[in-house]
Formats: structure tokens, C-alpha cells, sequence
């Protein structure tokens, strides 16, 4: 697909004007506003959540990324629900960047996709979004009929009246829709009328990506265009000393090697030619600044600092350091977390092209608004004068989602460097991403606990160590009081009922190894630590471990909806199959909140004498709110479940002499179709706001396999990726 085909297509589906009717809704409490100042037989500007084209058509345009999560599907169910609209008839594009449109509003002021917020924040938005169109669309029916709005009905992208007999689709009257006031306020359907929500509707990408046709960065062809790849520095921290290009000039293909931020790039015709360069490249770093400790030194660090308080986190409360003390008996454990890499499918790429007052970018936009400003400094533009084209991406964990901007500033600095001579795209290898990129980050936990004479929790102590990954960032104001809550979530938000509690946080700032946000980010290493240790107390307690927990969630009645439901469906207190000869067979539970959703997984697996395992089956209980698809849910807890088996059973980025050892999926392995287990999902019924899904069915996973083989073996598992050698008979 060429630029020129992307813009016209873009511009003339944004811009219909007369021949279609484009819906703006703004904030609710200015939609009034909206109403008086929204120009007649026009489109409503420039705040568009849907459009109506002449030919019957509903786009919704969706101000989140779709990689692979479902949004688009969901964000168009919202709308075509309370529209009524034809199911067939709806399609879905991006959004341009503009956050004063397209806020996500459980962040503001910012247009972005993360924190599994695309549905919770748009649900009212994007309904009354649908309930506005469909009642301008009854007023013109009603002015052309001239019969009462309140006879006519509305279904499947047909306006109707019973009395008259007339008819019309929504093509039809989109023209004479445009000239309708927005309504000041609309009434939203009951749960009870839905017709789609709840209800099983085929995805809006699946087609374009099974057949081809879906468009990704890596398909953006734009006339002119060079490839780029850049050799980075061995370690993090390194700079460019100085480099020779002579080989690198020779190879057939390259056009142009140059210096940047980050290191040289080498620039092509093709990716080929690109990466062949770049191997013939000679560079001499600097390292005077460069990260040259390994991961094991690093994790010695953490644990000595383990060893004295930390800065207190929020949510504590009486005296757990006497309460342990004085406890019939009490527990010291300890848990060690590596760094993990989000290996999505689709490596990083953006294609930049700079104009004379204008910047084009075409992306996997995830952080539309940080990303836009950043490109605009480094050309000097203003943020508005940077185009994004927002295109699927293949999966992101986060990654996109760069609170520096890494790699669509690399692009940029690129386009600089050549003085924006041609269009660039630049090409991250499976090799960059996985030992030039961002980490989630590597932690430690100690955590103390004593139990009374009748098996009672009474005291729990709780210290973190780990890398901060908001300090110092654009989001540096989510850091209180030295506590950057991702580090702390899942942690210093227990639901369980403990009387005396603490939980504090070292953050160590002198270590060089760059980490972002992964896939439920804090909630993957503290759902672990407190789940596995919950049954350990629970055993050391002699309760069962579901019984154990539900006394002390009375007040937390969504996590012990879950907790009793994934139980129930899982067969919890009947026997496990028996084991073959050589094996043995345990089942485990585990229940966490992640982004005011709730989740809870029960594990089955078998374990051989030789130490090695498979997860036999997953039983989920899912707490979301409205489930808006159902079928997108189950898939992206399935997807969850693949996700965080991953990491459990192999995922770990280690560190010799600063340099990251690993490169491809060979030494970083995801799991195997064979090694995926059998998944249930079961959704707690609810009328509920939505809220995430695409992270919340990480966390209780690798808890519920470790609470799981402890049952089967009596060994606890207290570091990740779980190793065989220590399951042996």
C-alpha cells in the first residue's frame, strides 16, 4: 500500500462531510456545550467517535491501538450497542493523535492505549457516543415522517415505523441526520435490553489478519524510502567512540551510514541490505558509563539491602514486627524475580517522513501523545504538526508503550541525520529488541508472618527490592513519597484481613539496566510472592487453602466470588487423577486483582521423578465488570495464561560482564503449543462498569503452578523461571 493510497483513504474517511453524519462527543460534562456550538448540516468537528456514510457503513473510530487484545472489537460493540446498529455494517479505524479529542480518561490529559483501560474509560463515553447518533438519526426520521420520535424504533441499522409502515436505513438518513442537534443528554439502554454486549460478535480484524490484508508498520511502503538498522552500543550506558563505514558503505544495497543517539545506523534499501551492513560495521565504544555488572551481582545487591527497612508504601497499619514476635510461630521466606523480556511477535519498527513544517509518522501507536511531542522536539515542530498513523500491531506487552520514546525517536534522529532527505523506516531485529530494549523489572521480596495458636494470621512484613520504573520518566509524578506504586501494586493492596501489616520498598537508582511496564507489571512478582506464601501459611496452619483465604476476605466479596467460583468449576477438594508410574499429580489456587478486575486460576499439573512438569489444565474465574465480549475475554485470559507460562517456565533476561545473554527465542524461549494446557474460563455475571482484561489473567498463574507443584512434591517454589533440577524425586 503506498503513502499516497493511506492518506487519501485516511483523509477522505475523516473528512466525509455532506455525505455522511460524523458524531462528536466531547467529555460528558461539555456536551451540552458541543450541542450549541456544532455547526448544522456538517459534521460535528473535530471531536469524531463515529461516522455514517450514505452507504449505511458505521465506522467507529477507536482512539486505542489494536494489537491483538480485542479493542477494536470492543470499543465498536459499545458504540453499535446502543445505536442499534447492523453488526456487518461496522468497521473500525484509528484515530488521529490528538489528546484534547481523544483523552484516555483514566490517565488525562493523554491519548494512549495501557493499563487495560481502552474499555473501562470509554464505556460511557462511546455509549452515549452510539445513543446520541441514534437519536439524531430518530429525529430525522420523525421530521420527515412527521409522526412522534418516541413510535419509531430502531434495529439493526434500520429506523422504522410501525404505523406508517416506513423505513429507512441508516444510509439513508445520514444526510438528513447531519442537520439534528446533538442531543444535551440521552438515555442509555438497560443491561437487560442488550443485544450485543454479552453476546457473541466476530472480531473486526480477524479477516484482514487471516487473510493478509491487514496493514502493520512493517507493510508501509512510502516512495523513496530507506531501511535502517543501528548497531547499539554491547552495554547499557555505552557510547559511539568513533566507527568506520568503509565495509559497511561497500555492501551492496547500503546507502548511508550515520551517527545518532543511540548509536549508528546503517541505511538501505531493504532490511537485508540494512543488517548486512551493519555486521560489516566497525565501532569503537566508550564504556567509561556503561552497566558491567551481571544479573547474579545485581540480585546480591537486592538481597543485602533486604536485609534493612525500606521506605514504608501505603496501606499499613498496626505492629507487625511485634505481632510476629509474639506469634505461636512465625515465617522468613524469600523470593527472587528475573528480568523478562515482552518478545512480542511483531520486533519494534516505525516509519518517519519528514516534510517542510510537517512530520509523518506510521506506527503501532500506543503512547500517541508523549511519542508525538518527543518527534516534534527533535525536529522542532509543534505536536500538532506531527501526523500519526496508527496501524495494528503485532502484540506489545507494554514495550510500545515507552515512557522514553526509544525507538520512534531512534527513527527520528535517524531522519534528522540524513536532514530529512527520505523517508526511513527503521527496523528492529528479534536480536535488538531482545538485548537493546526494556526490561520488566528484576525484584527480590522478604516476607515475614506469624501465625496464633489457632492458625490465624496475625502479622505480615512484607520488603521489596527493585528497580523504579516511573522514577525519573515523564510519569515521575506517580512516584509518592519514594514509592513508585508499580512496584508496590499487589502488594501494599492485599484484601486479605490482617490486623498488623507492612510493606516497604527499596529502590536501588545505581542500576543501569533500562525497564519498563510488562504485561500486569508490578502485579507480576507480588501476586506471586503473597499467593505462594498464603498456602504455605494456610498448610503450616493445617487449612485448606481456599477455606483458609475466604476467612479472610469477608470484606473483599469480588475476590471471593472468584476464589469460590474457580474452585467450584475446577473440582477443588476432590481427588487429582491418579498419577502413572514416575509422576506425581498436584493442584493449586491462586486469586488477584490487577486493574479492578479479579481473577482467580486453579492449576493441575504432573510432575516426573526427573523434575520436569506440564500444566495439565487452567481453570479460570474471571471478575470484569459488563462483559462486553465475551469471547474477547476468554481469549485474552487463554492468551494470559500462554503468556505467564512462559515466563514461569523459561522466561529470564541474565547479564554477564553488562552484556544481556540472551538474543532469540532459542535461549529465550516462549512455551510450545504442546506445552499449553487445557483452559476454562468462567465470567462472573455482572452489570458492573467494565473493566481490563488484556493484563489481569497474568498474575495468578505462575502462583497457582507453584502452589500446585508444591502440592504434588511438598517443594515451594521460590524463584522464577521455575527450575526442574530442584523438582526431582
Amino acid at each position: 500500500m503506498t503513502t499516497t493510497r493511506i492518506e487519501n483513504e485516511s483523509r477522505r474517511s475523516f473528512l466525509q462531510g455532506a455525505a455522511g453524519l460524523t458524531l462528536a462527543i466531547y467529555l460528558p460534562s461539555v456536551a451540552a456545550a458541543a450541542a450549541k456550538s456544532a455547526p448544522q448540516a456538517a459534521p460535528f468537528e473535530p471531536n469524531a467517535f463515529l461516522r455514517i456514510g450514505e452507504d449505511g457503513v458505521v465506522t467507529v473510530i477507536s482512539k486505542h491501538l489494536e494489537m491483538g487484545q480485542g479493542t477494536y472489537t470492543g470499543l465498536a460493540t459499545i458504540v453499535a450497542e446502543e445505536l442499534d446498529a447492523d453488526w456487518s455494517k461496522v468497521k473500525v479505524e484509528a484515530a488521529p493523535a490528538d489528546a484534547k479529542r481523544y483523552n484516555n480518561l483514566s490517565w488525562g490529559p493523554m491519548q494512549g492505549t495501557g493499563g487495560s483501560s481502552a474499555m473501562a474509560n470509554s464505556w460511557e463515553q462511546l455509549r452515549k457516543a452510539g445513543a446520541s447518533a441514534r437519536a439524531m438519526l430518530v429525529a430525522a426520521a420523525a421530521q420527515e415522517w412527521k409522526v412522534a420520535p418516541a413510535e419509531i424504533t430502531v434495529a439493526n441499522g434500520v429506523v422504522a415505523h410501525k404505523g406508517s409502515g416506513k423505513s429507512a436505513t441508516f444510509g439513508q438518513l445520514a444526510r438528513a441526520a447531519s442537520t439534528q442537534t446533538v442531543p444535551a443528554d440521552v438515555k442509555l439502554k438497560n443491561a437487560a435490553d442488550f443485544k450485543l454486549i454479552g453476546r457473541h460478535a466476530p472480531r473486526k480484524d480477524s479477516v484482514d489478519k487471516t487473510t493478509g490484508k491487514a496493514v502493520f508498520t512493517q507493510d508501509i511502503h512510502v516512495p523513496g524510502m530507506l531501511t535502517a538498522v543501528v548497531a547499539h552500543a554491547p552495554r547499557f550506558g555505552g557510547k559511539v567512540k568513533s566507527f568506520d563505514a568503509a565495509k559497511a558503505k561497500a555492501v551492496k544495497g547500503v546507502v548511508s551510514v550515520v551517527q545518532i543517539p543511540t548509536g549508528v545506523a546503517v541505511l538501505a534499501k531493504d532490511t537485508w541490505s540494512a543488517k548486512k551492513g551493519r555486521d560489516a560495521l566497525t565501532v569503537e565504544w566508550d564504556e567509561s558509563a556503561a552497566f558491567t555488572r551481571s544479573s547474579d551481582q545485581v540480585m546480591a545487591q537486592y538481597q543485602e539491602l533486604a536485609k534493612k527497612p525500606g521506605l514504608p508504601a501505603p496501606g499499613g497499619k498496626g505492629d507487625p514486627e511485634q505481632a510476629i514476635a509474639g506469634a505461636a510461630r512465625s515465617f522468613d521466606v524469600s523470593y527472587d524475580f528475573p528480568y523478562l523480556a515482552h518478545a512480542a511477535m511483531e520486533p519494534l519498527n516505525c516509519v518517519i517522513k519528514l516534510g517542510k513544517d510537517s512530520c509523518e509518522v506510521w506506527n503501532g501507536e500506543q503512547m500517541h501523545t508523549l511519542d508525538q511531542a518527543n518527534v516534534a522536539g527533535v525536529f522542532g515542530l509543534k505536536p500538532e504538526q506531527v501526523t500519526i498513523h496508527t496501524l495494528y500491531a503485532g502484540g506489545s506487552f507494554g514495550r510500545r508503550a515507552n515512557k522514553e520514546s526509544d525507538y520512534v525517536l531512534e527513527a527520528a534522529n535517524i531522519v534528522k541525520a540524513i536532514k530529512g532527505s527520505a523517508p526511513v523506516k527503521l527496523v528492529w531485529l528479534r536480536e535488538d529488541d531482545m538485548r537493546a530494549g526494556y526490561y520488566r523489572p528484576m525484584f527480590h521480596h522478604r516476607i515475614m508472618a506469624g501465625l496464633d495458636s489457632e492458625g490465624r494470621l496475625v502479622g505480615w512484613r512484607h520488603r521489596l527490592v527493585g528497580q523504579s520504573i516511573m522514577a525519573g520518566s515523564p510519569f515521575a509524578a506517580f512516584v509518592k513519597d519514594g514509592i513508585d506504586g508499580t512496584s508496590v501494586e499487589g502488594a501494599s493492596n492485599l484484601p486479605y484481613a490482617i490486623p498488623n501489616m507492612r510493606v516497604d520498598l527499596h529502590t536501588p537508582t545505581d542500576v543501569g539496566v533500562p525497564v519498563l511496564w510488562w504485561r500486569a507489571v508490578g502485579s507480576t512478582h507480588t501476586a506471586f510472592s503473597t499467593e505462594c506464601f498464603m498456602d504455605e501459611l494456610a498448610q503450616a496452619a493445617g487449612k485448606d487453602p481456599v477455606a483458609w483465604r475466604l476467612t479472610m476476605l469477608e470484606h473483599h466479596p469480588r475476590h471471593a466470588g472468584v476464589l469460590k467460583l474457580a474452585a467450584e468449576k475446577a473440582g477443588w477438594g476432590t481427588p487429582v487423577a491418579a498419577a502413572k508410574k514416575g509422576e506425581r499429580r498436584g493442584r493449586g489456587i491462586a486469586v488477584h486483582e490487577a486493574f479492578n478486575t479479579f481473577v482467580a486460576q486453579v492449576a493441575e499439573v504432573t510432575v516426573k521423578d526427573d523434575g520436569s512438569f506440564r500444566v495439565d489444565r487452567v481453570v479460570c474465574a474471571v471478575d470484569c465488570g459488563t462483559a462486553i465480549n465475551p469471547d474477547v475475554i476468554k481469549a485474552q485470559v487463554e492468551s494470559s495464561v500462554g503468556f505467564a507460562l512462559s515466563a514461569a517456565m523459561n522466561g529470564a533476561i541474565t547479564l554477564t560482564d553488562g552484556k544481556v545473554d540472551q538474543s532469540n527465542f532459542h535461549d529465550y524461549q516462549p512455551i510450545r503449543i504442546a506445552d499449553m494446557p487445557r483452559v476454562e474460563v468462567h465470567i462472573v455475571p455482572s452489570n458492573a462498569n467494565p473493566t481490563g482484561i488484556g493484563e489481569p489473567g497474568v498474575p495468578p498463574l505462575a502462583p497457582a503452578v507453584a502452589n500446585a507443584i508444591a502440592a504434588a512434591t511438598g517443594k515451594r517454589i521460590r524463584k522464577l523461571p521455575i527450575s526442574t533440577e530442584a523438582l526431582k524425586a
